[in-house]
């Protein structure tokens, strides 16, 4: 028989059961570690990355990995690049009005996009030996360097007259802009970067 003194509890009033103690700390954990829905399958699967390569066992071959990297990393900037992605875009390529210069080049034929033809053309015809064909070559040359002139002035127009129409509070240098469009109206469409994004003919 036990004698309890004056003014002390008894031992199960202050002792708390073993058991459910354990069981709120179960629940309790239970409750704070999920803190979130349980994630879906296809979703887990997702997530989970493949088994991690071994690492680099000479330098020889780390080297190789590096340069591999950097390829991949390159090739995937400079494919989003000739998409006309801004973010990957160079300097001289980004804004707004850039964009639709090369969209007023790319819709219309340029007659300085066979420039690299016709020099072709030209360097050939004056290594011929025959005084008839370097006369042709010469005049050839001076009439089609008329006609680019003549393009690239009708083009130049085009270009401050769009874009004051559709970005009259712009910042860029017409100049900068007409320059911009006659550079890439010299190159053959399909070596132009970016790539044209309209087709010949289109509105703009």
């Amino acid at each position: 028989m036990k004698l309890r003194l004056p003014g002390r509890r008894a031992d199960s009033a202050t002792t708390p059961d073993a058991q459910s103690d354990l069981t709120s700390q179960l629940a309790g954990s239970t409750a704070v570690g999920k803190g979130r829905p349980t994630p879906r399958r296809n979703e887990a699967q997702g997530r989970r990355s493949g088994p991690v390569p071994p690492p680099p066992t000479t330098r020889k071959e780390a080297y190789r990995r590096m340069r591999e990297q950097q390829a991949a990393g390159r090739g995937s900037a400079r494919e989003a690049a000739a998409r006309g992605d801004e973010s990957s875009l160079p300097a001289r390529d980004r804004g707004p009005e850039r964009r639709l210069v090369r969209d007023l080049v790319d819709a219309r034929r340029n007659a300085g996009s066979v420039f690299l033809v016709v020099a072709a053309l030209v360097l050939v015809g004056y290594f011929i030996p025959n005084p008839a064909v370097q006369s042709y070559t010469v005049f050839i040359w001076f009439a089609f360097f008329l006609v680019i002139i003549g393009d690239s002035v009708i083009l130049g127009r085009k270009i401050k007259k769009t874009v004051a129409e559709r970005f009259p509070n712009t910042t860029q240098r017409s100049r900068s802009l007409v320059w911009y469009g006659i550079s890439r109206a010299t190159m053959i469409r399909r070596w132009r970067f970016p790539k044209p994004q309209v087709a010949l003919g289109a509105e703009v």
